[in-house]
């Protein structure tokens, strides 16, 4: 049966400690057997020594088989002076047994006392081969072990060296991985500070296109409204000159009128000459003549009359606006407030800027 485990190496052991009780059964057996016939070839006073001699040579015979045994086991030589230590020890114990029988020529004796030292013999032999291959096994196992405990060792190494290196990998992926995220944030952050900044660019130049466009509506709506106010202003002067140009001739012709009645008016109350005695004049004619002295009597008297009722300046500005919002000239709005025409058209021109 070959040994495989250590088990069954220990087993093995155990059992073959047992040999002890055949090895120790033998050599009491070839005391008692040998004692005799060494005592009749001793003195009478050493014949007490007798069961030394067989004691020494099986003694002998363990040991050299013993020894060799430890000697294989330890992978040394067993031939030469120790094989033939074991061959003497073995030949001498088997003619100690069967001496005694043999020089009484008892065969069976022979065969008798041979079997203690046959079986010590043959015990310590295969003692020895149990040995050997007990050390065998124990050194294959042993081999095995080691091998197995290399090949563990080699396995845990490759592990951790595997563990090692996809430990690497994974700390060098998670490294790239924050690379990456850390690229695509700053990417990020920079595409979103471009389109920011595009954004204030955009509005600040919409906002100073709105400026400029609010500049340049307001600069033409002033151009316009300056443009108006100055045709505005230039027509009121223009107006404001031409009524007054017209007023001051309204007023010559009023003076001269108002002149000419005076003078008109002077005339009659001036006494005259008694004229001649006319000539008869017919009383259509007559008739005809005295509706017109009293048209200019009541046109002299209407005159003063306007003359004389002139208004309050409040009140005549307010005519003004009436009479402007009527659509009355210069000329009548004067004659109805009793101002000048040239204080009408001042009035009227400051209506109309303020309006």
């Amino acid at each position: 049966m070959k040994l495989n485990t250590q088990a069954q190496v220990d087993a093995a052991e155990r059992v073959l400690r047992l040999s002890w009780v055949i090895v120790a059964g033998a050599i009491l057996f070839s005391v008692f057997t040998v004692t005799p016939l060494v005592a009749r070839v001793t003195p009478q006073d050493w014949q007490w020594s007798a069961w030394l001699l067989p004691i020494v040579v099986d003694v002998a015979v363990v040991i050299s088989i013993r020894v060799d045994a430890i000697v294989a086991r330890l992978g040394g030589s067993t031939t030469g002076w120790p094989a033939t230590l074991r061959v003497l020890t073995g030949a001498m114990s088997v003619l100690l047994n069967i001496g005694d029988s043999a020089l009484k020529g008892d065969l069976v004796g022979v065969g008798v006392h041979l079997v203690a030292p046959a079986l010590l013999i043959v015990t310590a032999e295969a003692s020895l081969k149990w040995r050997r291959e007990i050390a065998s096994a124990t050194t294959r196992i042993e081999e095995e072990r080691r091998r197995e405990h290399e090949e563990r060792r080699r396995e845990q190494r490759a592990r951790e060296e595997q563990l090692r290196a996809d430990r690497k990998q994974e700390s060098e992926e998670r490294r790239r991985e924050r690379e990456a995220a850390l690229q695509e944030e700053r990417d990020r952050r920079r595409d979103e500070a471009a389109e920011r900044a595009a954004e204030r660019e955009h509005e600040a130049r919409l906002a100073q296109e709105e400026r400029d466009d609010k500049r340049r509506d307001e600069a033409e709506r002033y151009a316009r409204e300056e443009e108006t106010r100055r045709r505005e202003a230039a027509e009121a002067e223009a107006k404001a000159k031409a009524e007054e140009a017209k007023a001051r001739e309204e007023e010559a012709r009023r003076q001269a009128a108002a002149k000419a009645e005076a003078e008109a008016e002077r005339r009659l109350r001036e006494p005259r000459p008694a004229p001649p005695a006319p000539a008869r004049t017919p009383v259509s004619a007559a008739r005809t003549s005295r509706p017109a002295a009293s048209a200019t009597v009541s046109k002299t008297g209407a005159h003063e009359a306007d003359a004389h009722a002139k208004m309050s300046e409040e009140e005549a500005r307010k005519a003004v606006a009436d009479g402007i919002r009527e659509g009355r000239s210069q000329r009548e709005i004067a004659a109805l407030t009793g101002w000048s025409t040239g204080w009408v058209a001042k009035r009227a021109q400051e209506l109309a800027v303020t309006s």
